[in-house]
């Protein structure tokens, strides 16, 4: 199953995945208008992948074959301020 990847001019992170290269007709307008004028990455066989960097391999074809499209959101931000406390937590009920 070859797919082409497109990142997105206006979110940080943002990937999107579909079947024919330049083809956009089923991603949703809304979409399409958040995500704005799409950048060419690559174009990749997933049947050839074992697995993806940071998606879901089988989500990826499932959402391919059955909305015709995949959107890869970035990871959520880290709370280095939470697992700072959780940190200095543990530290004080250990003393």
């Amino acid at each position: 199953m070859l797919c082409v990847i497109y990142k997105s001019a206006k979110k940080a992170q943002t990937y999107l995945f579909v079947k024919t290269r330049d083809d956009f007709s089923l991603v949703p307008e809304a979409l399409m208008t958040m995500f704005g004028t799409p950048t060419l990455v690559t174009l990749t066989n997933l049947a050839t992948k074992k697995k993806l960097a940071f998606a879901n391999l089988e989500k990826v074809k499932i959402n391919l074959n059955e909305e015709g499209y995949y959107l890869q959101l970035p990871p959520p931000p880290e709370d280095l301020l939470k697992q700072h406390k959780a940190q200095m937590d543990n530290q004080n009920q250990g003393e």
